[in-house]
């Protein structure tokens, strides 16, 4: 079992920044691929970014057009989410969440472990 806790989050004004990371419990972590997902009040949650295990591929939702940049440090057990130029539109919860896929996690799938999550809101 995979404990995922993430940190980071919380209030900044439109265009600032914010990183958010995910601290995983188990040192099989480098063998998971890890994504970010948001979910906004009233919405479903959305894939956000993914990182394969082997740091060979990323994946970015449409809508981060270049303002985000996931990393991951495997000898921190940890994944990170870079977001900067935010947008009121982005406030949301953002989950941390390990699968077996980068590519998968970005179909919203093959999830295995999520985190409970760390809210992020941006004013106008």
């Amino acid at each position: 079992q995979v404990q995922l806790v993430e940190s980071g989050g919380g209030l900044v004004q439109a265009g600032g920044s914010l990183r958010l990371s995910c601290a995983a419990s188990e040192r099989t972590f480098s063998r998971y691929a890890m994504g970010w997902f948001r979910q906004a009040p009233g919405k479903e949650r959305e894939f956000v970014a993914a990182v394969s295990w082997s740091v060979r591929s990323t994946y970015y939702a449409d809508f981060v057009n270049g303002r985000f940049t996931i990393s991951r440090d495997d000898a921190k057990n940890t994944v990170y989410l870079q977001m900067n130029s935010l947008k009121p539109e982005d406030t949301a919860v953002y989950y941390c969440a390990a699968g077996t896929s980068a590519w998968d996690l970005k179909q919203k799938s093959g999830i295995d472990y999520w985190g409970q999550g760390t809210q992020v809101t941006v004013s106008s």
